[in-house]
């Protein structure tokens, strides 16, 4: 069974993707961040942008079933790479007992000029 959970965005079926995918127990969260409508929650700070992308993941894994406590992967893509410390001291905050496996990158650009910080999760849901 494959369930699709929106966040409700207008570019989801525009572009074809959903927040979340969940097949039998592993959940896959798309790419989050911190863009709420038209505005980024958070403004120029990394700290603030990764802790909303984090709660907007939390989200998305309640509505499939999961929690953080069943991630077992993040991926953070970060526009600026010396942010780093702000980016992973909320990634901490949120997985510091869990300890998923990370990756942390620099890219050169997300989707809007304003966004700084883009993480992707998986969880496998214990039965």
């Amino acid at each position: 069974m494959r369930q699709l959970i929106s966040s409700g965005a207008p570019w989801e079926p525009l572009v074809g993707y959903s927040r979340a995918v969940r097949v039998g127990n592993v959940v896959e969260v798309a790419g989050t961040t911190a863009q709420d409508g038209d505005a980024v929650t958070g403004g120029p700070d990394v700290y603030a942008q990764t802790k909303r992308a984090l709660e907007k993941i939390g989200e998305a894994l309640a509505a499939a079933g999961a929690s953080f406590a069943d991630v077992v992967r993040t991926r953070i893509f970060l526009t600026d790479i010396s942010q780093w410390e702000a980016a992973g001291r909320a990634h901490g905050e949120v997985f510091g007992e869990i300890r998923p496996a990370s990756s942390m990158l620099e890219v050169k650009a997300l989707i809007r000029q304003e966004l700084l910080v883009e993480i992707e999760a998986t969880a496998i849901v214990s039965e």
